[in-house]
């Protein structure tokens, strides 16, 4: 009598296996996933298909690699746009800035030039 094991391993419940001798125990299956890719033994794993897993592993490492490298280079563009216009916004409030000192000035005078006429 062999014991059959079920599809869905719970690591707190071993099941019978754990406790068959080993004679009795179904034979291990060796399951390896790697991104999609299911071999229940090791022989099936010819050359073509490996070159196939790892054009699949890479393919995906690469893509999010490209994809990481496109987010970061929109965010550079909005970093100098946003550096860009603060330093625009600035030069406008230094010339406006200079602007009112000169007005402040003109009507200094004028008020110094009312007084010294009234006085």
């Amino acid at each position: 009598m062999t014991v059959i094991r079920s599809r869905v391993a719970n690591p707190l419940d071993p099941g019978p296996d754990a406790y068959a001798p080993r004679d009795r125990r179904a034979p291990e299956e060796r399951d390896t996933r790697v991104a999609g890719y299911h071999s229940r033994t090791s022989n099936q794993a010819s050359p073509g298909n490996l070159d196939a897993l790892i054009r699949r592993v890479t393919g995906t490492s690469i893509d999010e690699i490209d994809w990481i490298i496109r987010e970061l280079e929109s965010i550079r563009d909005l970093l100098r746009n946003e550096g860009e216009r603060v330093s625009r916004e600035l030069a406008s409030y230094n010339n406006l800035g200079q602007s009112s000192v000169t007005a402040i000035k003109i009507l200094s005078d004028s008020v110094k030039a009312w007084q010294d006429r009234s006085s």
